[in-house]
């Protein structure tokens, strides 16, 4: 009896973080929850990923990935199913602290039209405070015929305060890194972001002038 109710608290704080709008903008949200996320990334990388997660460390669903390679066009697509896990969690007075890891496997088309196997990989580190976010994400893609790492670096200030039901605002840098041929060199971006309950919105351009987007809505 005195173990249940010593366990109360903290499953009620752990649901209360859960539920909180730090936990969006990662790939497992909350328990029960369906998470749909498309991103445009400047003529480079388009894709689409949805997630359900029956418990709040665990989800699994399916993505597709569209990368150009700069320099002559061509592309590759990946299909894959995918398990999302949550490593670690530091439920923190006024911060959330993350570790994800994932996995997957699926069907690749190549410049030439065939179809092969492929597989992907990838973690996720990420610590936010109400006014501060920083990221860190490793995404790698593998199959016979190419192999793809794409590295992002993420830092968001927010001008104020925000509550679940408020508009949050971010202004964000961001890095990322391509391997496989991709793009030459640490593709820069400002972007502006802004949720509020389940909907996230994030616009955008590179450096180099070239557009950038994302959609996300928890459910």
């Amino acid at each position: 009896m005195y173990r249940s109710k010593a366990r109360l608290p903290a499953a009620l704080a752990l649901a209360a973080m859960a539920a909180s709008p730090m936990a969006y903008g990662k790939p497992i949200a909350y328990a029960h929850g369906t998470t749909v996320m498309a991103e445009y990334g400047a003529d480079t990388m388009s894709e689409f990923q949805v997630f359900y997660a029956p418990r709040y460390f665990f989800s699994a669903g399916a993505g597709y990935l569209r990368l150009e390679r700069e320099t002559d066009g061509s592309t590759h697509e990946i299909a894959y199913a995918r398990l999302n896990y949550l490593v670690k969690r530091w439920n923190l007075p006024d911060a959330q602290a993350n570790v994800f890891a994932w996995g997957g496997a699926g069907g690749a088309n190549v410049d030439d039209g065939s179809d092969e196997f492929a597989w992907n990989t990838g973690v996720q580190i990420d610590y936010e405070t109400r006014r501060v976010y920083l990221s860190a994400k490793t995404d790698y893609y593998d199959s016979p015929d190419f192999s793809h790492r794409i590295d992002t670096l993420q830092l968001g200030l927010a001008p104020y305060e925000h509550d679940y039901e408020d508009l949050a605002t971010w202004f964000v840098v961001q890095a990322r890194d391509y391997t496989g041929g991709i793009h030459d060199g640490i593709e820069w971006a400002l972007l502006l972001r802004l949720f509020k309950g389940g909907t996230w919105v994030e616009a955008g351009a590179t450096t180099d002038g070239k557009f950038q987007a994302m959609l996300m809505f928890n459910f």
